[in-house]
C-alpha cells in the first residue's frame, strides 16, 4: 500500500529494517551493561549509598527541599517579571512609531546576545558594590536579574512572532468596527496569540528552571543542584546517587510544568470554540444575541 509521502516497503526493506532495529537494541543493551558494570565495580550501586534517600527523610529535609524551594523561588520571580516585560518589548517592536520600535529592538537583541551566566555575574557584582544586601538575598537577586534580562528578551521575540502569525484580516476587521490600535492589540490579537505562544512560553519556563543551576555552580546560590556537593560529602561520597535523585526531581518538576501547560492549552482551545455571546430579550420580547461582534476575517466585516 502506497502513501502520498512514501512508497510501501518491500520484503527486502522490511528485513533490512528489522536487522537495523535488532542491531540498535543490541548496541543499546551493550552500552547499558557497560554502564551498569562500571557503576557496580565502583560500588556506586550499593544500597548504603542510596539508603539515605529511601530509608530516611533527613536528606530531603536538610538538603533537597531547601534547594528545591530556592529553585522555585528564583524561577517564579524571574517568570512573573520577565513575562510582562517580554510582552511589553514584544509589542513595542511591532509599534508603528520608530522611536518605540528601534530602542525596543536594541534592548532585546542586546540582552539576547549575552550569556545568562555573564548577566548573573555582572548583576551579583553590581549588587555587591552598590547595595548593602545580605549575601543570601544578593545571590537571589543576582540570579533573578540575570534570568529576567535574558528571558525577557527571548519572550519578547516569542510574543512578537505569535502576534505576527495571526491573519492580517484580524487587524483589518478590528479597524473596520472602529477599534484603535491599542484596543486591537489587547482585545483581538493578544487573546488569540496566547494559545499559539503557550508551548514556547512553557519551554522558556523550563529553561528558566534549569538555568537557576548556573547561579549555584558559579555564584554559590543554594539551589537544587548546589545541594549535591554538601549532600554527597555528608553521606560518604555518593555523588552518583545524589546527582540521580536531583535529576529525577528536575524531571518531575519539568514534567509537571509541561503537563499543566498542555492541559491549559487544551482548555484555552476549547474556550475559543464558544462565541462568547449572551442570549437576551429584545425590546419586543423576542430573543436576540448580545455580546461582542464576531470578526469576519475573510472580508473584514463585523458580524
Amino acid at each position: 500500500m502506497s502513501s502520498v509521502l512514501y512508497d510501501a516497503q518491500g520484503p527486502r526493506a522490511k528485513r533490512r529494517n528489522i536487522l537495523y532495529t535488532a542491531l540498535f537494541v543490541l548496541a543499546a543493551a551493550a552500552v547499558l551493561w557497560w554502564v551498569y558494570k562500571g557503576l557496580d565495580e565502583k560500588h556506586q550501586l550499593d544500597w548504603v549509598k542510596w539508603k539515605p534517600f529511601f530509608a530516611d527523610t533527613q536528606a530531603w529535609e536538610t538538603f533537597i527541599w531547601p534547594g528545591f524551594q530556592n529553585t522555585i523561588k528564583a524561577a517564579f520571580f524571574a517568570l512573573i517579571i520577565a513575562l510582562p516585560l517580554g510582552a511589553l518589548f514584544g509589542i513595542g517592536r511591532l509599534s508603528d512609531h520608530r522611536w518605540v520600535r528601534v530602542p525596543g529592538g536594541v534592548v532585546v537583541e542586546f540582552f539576547r546576545a549575552i550569556p545568562v551566566l555573564l548577566l548573573m555575574i555582572i548583576a551579583n557584582q553590581a549588587y555587591s558594590e552598590y547595595t548593602e544586601l545580605d549575601p543570601d538575598t544578593r545571590l537571589l537577586y543576582a540570579v533573578v536579574t540575570g534570568l529576567v534580562l535574558y528571558n525577557a528578551s527571548v519572550l519578547a521575540e516569542i510574543v512578537r512572532a505569535g502576534i505576527l502569525t495571526l491573519p492580517r484580516g484580524q487587524t483589518d476587521a478590528a479597524k473596520a468596527i472602529g477599534m484603535r490600535k491599542g484596543q486591537t492589540m489587547v482585545f483581538v490579537l493578544l487573546p488569540q496569540a496566547v494559545t499559539a505562544m503557550l508551548p514556547a512560553i512553557v519551554s522558556q519556563l523550563v529553561v528558566i528552571v534549569k538555568d537557576t543551576a548556573l547561579g549555584g555552580a558559579v555564584l554559590a546560590f543554594p539551589e537544587l543542584l548546589a545541594s549535591v556537593r554538601p549532600m554527597s560529602a555528608n553521606y560518604g561520597s555518593n555523588t552518583i546517587a545524589c546527582f540521580t535523585i536531583v535529576a529525577v526531581v528536575y524531571l518531575a518538576l519539568n514534567f509537571a510544568l509541561t503537563s499543566f501547560a498542555s492541559w491549559l492549552e487544551r482548555w484555552l482551545r476549547r474556550g475559543k470554540k464558544s462565541t462568547g455571546a449572551v442570549v437576551g430579550t429584545g425590546p419586543g420580547g423576542e430573543l436576540e444575541t448580545i455580546g461582542a461582534p464576531s470578526l469576519n476575517v475573510d472580508d473584514g466585516r463585523a458580524v
